[in-house]
């Protein structure tokens, strides 16, 4: 049966990540399986703790039951805040909460204070915990991105869900290639991304592995300086935006990549990897890309901060191609699973 569906997320101006990739993808497979779908994004920006509210508000006065007297089946609802929307039949695919109000108080990628600082601060986590609740709790059916986001959910709003891995939207064109003498990895640009650490780990591996980093966004110049100051202009390459064909050849013929973000909620990059058949470096401290990534069976994991680690698994994965492919064979079976007919069927129940 075709449903009249529409797909709600929200737009941070002048950017395009991971976020916007599954709504745009979402929208696509919706259609390819014959429903009628229509994204539905807001602009979300805020100032200010009031202005959050304020954006919250808007999703949740916007009337999507019906247009020109056509019903509105369903309505699937992304991150925050689109999922205030009130609909009798929503259905919420969690990408995150407001992360710096919940699992990043209190450190460097918020600014929101500890519990118990800032009288301000708790009483809008306060208001945005019970706003989310019940928000959630309206939805037919929630599912996270991942099992990190589904246990951030438990632990700070008791919310039980299951989880709907999204594909990568290149999944059908990414294949095993050669075992080339970089590592490869991409993503926006910014501090919580941790794209220092594997330049800081090149200049101390001892074999001449090179490195590549597809991607743009504010730290872009300090990398810059960073790569200048280290004096690896001639093993590190800023590749800026690339396009899909791009990418999907740059993990075919990748040593291996580099994924190593804070307490990542998923990841593409970690699944176009293991769909690559390529093992995957990252970090004890990197949240869901965890749930692909086994220590010396898929990949490493190395402790955080340390690039000692990361370049003395770079080093073993130079010398040794056999134990790369081993890896990274192993990776691509921990991904095998992950598919849009396993999403849709979550979805749409």
């Amino acid at each position: 049966m075709s449903l009249r569906i529409c797909v709600c997320s929200v737009q941070v101006p002048f950017t395009y990540g991971g976020a916007e990739i599954l709504a745009s993808s979402l929208v696509a497979e919706l259609k390819r399986r014959g429903h009628e779908v229509e994204s539905v994004a807001l602009p979300f920006t805020w100032k200010s703790r009031a202005q959050l509210f304020k954006t919250c508000l808007a999703w949740r006065m916007l009337d999507l039951t019906e247009v020109e007297g056509k019903r509105i089946d369903l309505v699937i609802a992304t991150r925050f805040p689109a999922y205030v929307v009130k609909h009798p039949n929503k259905v919420v695919w969690l990408v995150h909460q407001l992360r710096q109000a919940y699992d990043l108080r209190g450190t460097e990628y918020s600014d929101f204070t500890l519990e118990g600082r800032g009288e301000r601060d708790d009483r809008t986590v306060q208001m945005l915990a019970a706003m989310d609740e019940r928000t959630l709790s309206e939805a037919r059916r929630v599912y996270a991105i991942s099992d990190n986001v589904a246990k951030r959910l438990a632990h700070f709003n008791r919310l039980d869900i299951g989880t709907a891995y999204p594909p990568p939207q290149s999944i059908d064109r990414l294949a095993p290639g050669e075992m080339g003498d970089y590592v490869f990895t991409l993503g926006r640009l910014n501090k919580i991304k941790r794209f220092d650490l594997l330049i800081r780990a090149i200049k101390q591996t001892q074999t001449p592995v090179r490195c590549k980093i597809a991607g743009t966004g504010p730290d872009r110049e300090a990398l810059e300086k960073l790569i200048a100051q280290l004096g690896l202009a001639d093993r590190v390459e800023l590749l800026g935006w690339i396009d899909d064909a791009q990418a999907v050849d740059l993990y075919s013929n990748a040593l291996a990549v580099y994924y190593a973000p804070f307490d990542e909620d998923y990841g593409y990059v970690t699944v176009e990897a293991c769909r690559s058949a390529k093992p995957v470096i990252t970090t004890s401290d990197s949240g869901g890309v965890l749930e692909f990534v086994d220590d010396g069976v898929s990949g490493f994991v190395c402790p955080p901060d340390s690039p000692n680690a990361i370049a003395a698994r770079l080093d073993a994965l130079y010398r040794d191609r056999e134990l790369a492919r081993r890896l990274g064979a192993a990776a691509f079976e921990r991904a095998r699973d992950v598919s849009w007919d396993d999403v849709v069927a979550k979805l749409l129940g």
